[in-house]
């Protein structure tokens, strides 16, 4: 079948098109026929090297697949043939023809909805509802979404309202990003290139609710914009390069909270929202942004790591339905 191998980690040329044997559902699995693969931005920072590999190269890349169920291990129902689902690996194994992925690891697609449209919402829009569960948002409250034109922040800026958000305030960075979150919902748009946006804040209303995805100084210059005693900060990213640079002296005198969205709990409840998330698909702006076959993977990597597209890229490969 057709894969994409990482030989190492580096740069994106280490992502190469390569012949691998098919591979056979484990009792609990299923096996999937792909039709779309998601490139996530949390790839490029395992392939880089950035973050420890599942396992180590050379071996088939990759988090997530979609595509129709053309075969079951030996504890699964049959009756999940043929059922399109989005499938989650152990770390390895999605850029490919054929995946393998636990039963319980797999949501499956409402017929509304395509499959790349599927796999281009799960990972991020999953994470969305998960940190806007989490929020517990009451109805009166302005929140900022650091980010809010791309990925995750994207998905909880057409949301917000939903689950309770008065008021959304997004960050984003240049123009282009900008239009893109005033057009999926945000009242206020600011550029987060700017090492001084966090300022811009202080002259409007206090900040309830900040999700984080820059971490960085930033994090820290947005306390005194966030409203006192009851202001909660959710961190579930580092976008600038290091983890939000918030101590516990700095909550405590302001009476703020901070809520460090990460780890196993963490990942189980962001599991959970899946089939929320997919429900809520033809709500949403439209979420690809390019297809590209399935061995031009380093090509989709560059275009991940410019950080030019909205929407998902997602790779399918050469003998997937059309």
């Amino acid at each position: 079948m057709q894969a994409i191998v990482i030989t190492g980690t580096g740069g994106p040329e280490v992502l190469v098109p390569r012949e691998a044997p098919e591979p056979s559902p484990g009792p609990d699995e299923v096996l999937i026929s792909v039709e779309a693969v998601p490139v996530l931005y949390p790839e490029t920072q395992l392939r880089s090297g950035a973050f420890p590999l599942a396992a180590q190269p050379p071996v088939i890349f990759g988090f997530q697949a979609a595509g129709a169920v053309i075969a079951v291990g030996t504890d699964v129902d049959p009756a999940y043939i043929g059922r399109r689902v989005v499938g989650a690996t152990a770390g390895t194994g999605s850029y490919a023809e054929l995946v393998c992925a636990k039963v319980d690891a797999t949501t499956p697609i409402p017929a509304e909805v395509t499959t790349a449209d599927a796999a281009a919402v799960m990972m991020s829009g999953s994470v969305a509802l998960a940190l806007l569960e989490t929020a517990a948002l009451t109805g009166t409250e302005t929140v900022l979404v650091e980010a809010g034109a791309t990925g995750v922040g994207s998905y909880l800026v057409q949301l917000a309202r939903e689950f309770g958000a008065a008021r959304v305030i997004a960050t984003a960075g240049g123009p282009d990003k900008a239009r893109h979150a005033k057009e999926l919902g945000a009242d206020e748009v600011l550029d987060h290139r700017s090492e001084q946006w966090p300022g811009e804040l202080r002259t409007g209303p206090a900040i309830d609710i900040v999700f984080d995805s820059l971490g960085g100084t930033s994090a820290l210059a947005l306390l005194d914009t966030m409203t006192p005693g009851s202001g909660r900060m959710l961190s579930y990213g580092w976008l600038s390069g290091e983890p939000a640079r918030v101590t516990a002296a700095d909550l405590l005198p302001r009476g703020l909270t901070l809520t460090g969205c990460s780890g196993p709990a963490w990942h189980e409840r962001v599991g959970r929202a899946g089939g929320a998330i997919l429900e809520r698909v033809p709500t949403l702006a439209p979420p690809v942004e390019t297809i590209l076959p399935l061995d031009r993977a380093a090509e989709a990597h560059r275009l991940v790591e410019s950080r030019r597209p909205l929407g998902r890229i997602i790779l399918r490969p050469d003998g997937a339905a059309r």
